[in-house]
């Protein structure tokens, strides 16, 4: 699917107060419709400016509100057959439901269209002499053409109405001539017998292209359907009801539109946040991965922050609501992500580029040549004009051009699932070969996104490992903090059962246990000196390094004296290394952007040998970082897995998800890879250059075949060796340009990555 974006230079600015509003269009087919809309907008007196997506499906308009009104705006688009959804509230649901049912409808009319030109096909094809065989033929396609393509016809006079011509105008004018031309020779075939000619019908050439053209819309639609989801998925992490507490302390449930800023909101164990505040009472865990990308959940205690989407994960707390509605983080995020969609500069189809010139000149040939043979035809001129003229129409139809991308894409697609990369569209194919900056997430990414316990240090002067590890595991199976389940799973549940007759959680430092008279630690160095526990000078050597390489220590300790340090690390995946160089070694500078601490983002750039690095960097600096590379003349790559990366995976040029990440990481991005092996990307960016020569190849041959197609059907031969192109001939003609396409496209199969 390509993408149309239309802009137009500002007018002459008064004082005068625009607003600015984005509107969903409906009942767009092609880039050229977007062109269409977006001239029709700029058109209303009162516009300043207007743009139109059609990637999206939406056009923002500036405009004086005193002078112009949606209601206005809508009647004009509705005049060349589209739609503007001004309902604001109800706004995404009419959008949805309306393009559901445009789905349902196209998938209708393809299957009848389908069904119906098949018997006119075999009839065509094996028995063109039966009795009344042009009769059937006929009687099946009218309603192929007239009523299950009416939306051809019915496109084409609406933009012929506004003087514009889209691909509509083409298939309407090729599909409705070449039936009523076949009609004519049906019902009067005398008419050709008297001056020596077969009348030859197209009945399976008009069907045929209103099938295929409505089987392409089908997959486009569907594709197109598919395009919202990501932003679907983030507005469905605001939960829709929420827990206020009232002011004599008891909690009514309200549904989150109704939450006001300074509102005291409960918040239970597993539940979603609704608004951006800050802790008044209660602890807790809250997973924050949406927004920092960290696998950890961060603790919160009083006056700390809390985002709308993120998930409590422990203890029950209140907090009070600092921001709402549109200004949470959340939101913003969903405003960024449809923002950075709708403003990505497009990389239209050569296709789409000559759509609006393509089809008028091809009307302007077929015109002239019926024109010519009417003025030079000597005693047949209006059987050869006729002839000529329809011809022109029927081998210009645009189902090479139309087949020569998707063919190429849908076998790229294949080749690169093969190869355990999913392909969404057209786009990224088109722009990967010319990635040079590749921006990649740390966790989830170069590494592998957990925490686990990758060594347990014991103090052998005072250890007993089996009782130890026993008395560790029991402990941590009280604690809350997120860390002790990688020390629980290190450890495996030991065969002794121990019970503790006391165990304290202390924020933020760790768990305290009493065990016959014993106290048994398990936290950080804090922990540790308000405890009085001494850390002899190798051990605590020994955790510097290890914190030196991106490790967290955990201290335990019991009886006074410290037992053991546990180094925790979320592990750097086997392959990055390799992936990095191998990009690296291509000419492809590659950059880490990590929303963890600066130590540990040195530590594993040094470690995977990035050059590039930063550190603590915010989903919104993220995608800012990617605008300046692009703005620099970088085309960048985006690789990722976390909701904190999906403003900046829609921002860049090619975005890639792991396959293992967030479903919204993955609907963003227009790849995704199966594998969590980074040498994946190395092999996307191949596929890419070889699927995009094969396109240039299709092309090439699509427009050289119309080049030399349409002056022979327009008789251009006739003056120097009397040939003149049958229709039917054409018809095949066009149809073998096809499967040389088909045919090129498939060879991308054999290819090596």
């Amino acid at each position: 699917m390509s993408t149309a974006i239309a802009t137009k230079a500002p007018k002459h600015t008064t004082n005068t107060q625009y607003i600015k509003e984005t509107f969903p269009v409906l009942e767009m087919t092609c880039a050229a419709c977007a062109v269409s809309v977006e001239s029709m907008l700029q058109s209303v007196p009162g516009v300043q400016q207007a743009g139109v997506n059609f990637a999206n499906q939406t056009a923002w308009v500036e405009y004086d509100p005193t002078l112009a009104t949606p209601q206005q705006l809508q009647s004009t688009i509705r005049s060349i057959g589209y739609d503007l959804v001004i309902d604001k509230e109800n706004q995404d649901e009419v959008k949805e439901e309306a393009q559901q049912r445009h789905y349902r409808n196209v998938k209708q009319r393809t299957i009848w269209s389908i069904g119906l030109s098949l018997p006119i096909v075999v009839i065509g094809m094996f028995f063109m002499n039966m009795p009344y065989g042009n009769w059937i033929m006929m009687i099946l396609s009218t309603p192929v053409v007239f009523y299950f393509g009416r939306s051809f016809f019915v496109n084409a006079w609406k933009q012929a109405t506004h003087r514009k011509a889209n691909m509509d105008t083409l298939v309407a004018l090729s599909t409705g001539i070449a039936w009523l031309f076949s009609a004519f020779n049906t019902i009067y075939p005398a008419f050709w017998h008297q001056r020596g000619m077969h009348p030859h019908v197209y009945f399976e050439a008009a069907a045929v292209v209103i099938a295929f053209i409505s089987l392409g819309k089908l997959l486009e639609e569907k594709a197109k359907s598919n395009t919202s989801s990501a932003i679907k998925k983030l507005i469905g992490l605001q939960p829709k009801t929420v827990l206020l507490v009232q002011p004599d302390g008891n909690t009514i449930e309200v549904p989150v539109t109704q939450v006001q800023v300074n509102d005291i909101l409960l918040v239970k164990p597993g539940e979603k946040i609704p608004v951006d505040g800050a802790l008044t009472e209660g602890t807790s865990f809250v997973d924050e991965s949406m927004i920092t990308g960290e696998p950890l959940p961060a603790g919160k205690q009083s006056g700390d922050l809390v985002y709308a989407g993120t998930i409590n994960q422990k203890g029950s707390f209140r907090f009070r609501a600092a921001k709402v509605g549109g200004d949470t983080l959340l939101a913003q995020i969903i405003k960024m992500v449809q923002e950075a969609q709708g403003s990505k500069a497009p990389v239209q189809k050569l296709v789409d580029k000559i759509a609006g010139i393509f089809v008028p000149i091809v009307i302007g040939i077929s015109i002239l040549t019926f024109i010519t043979w009417m003025i030079l035809g000597g005693d047949n001129a209006f059987t050869h004009a006729l002839l000529t003229a329809v011809t022109v129409l029927v081998i210009a139809c645009p189902c090479a051009l139309g087949l020569a991308t998707p063919t190429a894409i849908m076998v790229g697609v294949g080749k690169g699932a093969e190869n355990n990369i999913l392909i969404k569209d057209a786009e990224s194919l088109e722009l990967a070969h010319q990635v040079n900056a590749l921006i990649l997430d740390k966790t989830g990414t170069i590494t592998e996104g957990k925490p686990s316990v990758t060594t347990i240090i014991w103090n052998d002067e005072v250890a007993q490992r089996t009782k130890h590890e026993s008395i560790l595991y029991t402990l941590e199976q009280h604690s809350e903090h997120p860390l002790s389940q990688a020390v629980m799973h290190y450890l495996q549940a030991p065969v002794e059962s121990i019970t503790y007759s006391q165990v304290e959680s202390i924020t933020g430092m760790g768990i305290k246990g009493s065990l016959k008279g014993t106290t048994w630690l398990v936290g950080n160095p804090q922990l540790m000196q308000q405890a009085g526990i001494t850390i002899a000078p190798s051990l605590a050597a020994t955790a510097t390094s290890l914190q030196e390489a991106a490790q967290t220590v955990v201290y335990f300790a019991g009886n006074q004296q410290l037992i053991a340090i546990i180094a925790i690390a979320d592990k750097i995946k086997a392959t990055s290394q390799q992936a990095i160089n191998t990009l690296q070694q291509k000419g492809i500078e590659v950059y880490m952007l990590t929303g963890d601490n600066e130590h540990t983002a040195a530590a594993v750039a040094r470690e995977t040998g990035i050059k590039h690095y930063k550190a603590s960097v915010m989903p919104a600096g993220k995608a800012a970082f990617v605008k300046e590379l692009q703005q620099a003349g970088k085309i960048v790559a985006m690789v990722g897995d976390g909701i904190n990366d999906s403003q900046a995976l829609a921002q860049a040029d090619v975005s890639i998800a792991m396959g293992k990440g967030t479903d919204i990481a993955m609907d963003v991005a227009k790849m995704t890879l199966i594998t969590s092996d980074l040498n994946s990307i190395p092999k996307a960016l191949a596929l890419s250059t070889k699927t995009v020569r094969t396109i240039r190849q299709n092309l090439f041959w699509a427009f050289i075949y119309n080049l030399i197609g349409i002056p022979i059907a327009a008789g251009l031969l006739y003056p120097i060796n009397g040939f003149l192109l049958d229709p039917m001939i054409a018809g095949a003609a066009m149809a073998l340009s096809s499967v040389s396409v088909v045919t090129n496209s498939l060879r991308l199969k054999a290819a090596k990555l």
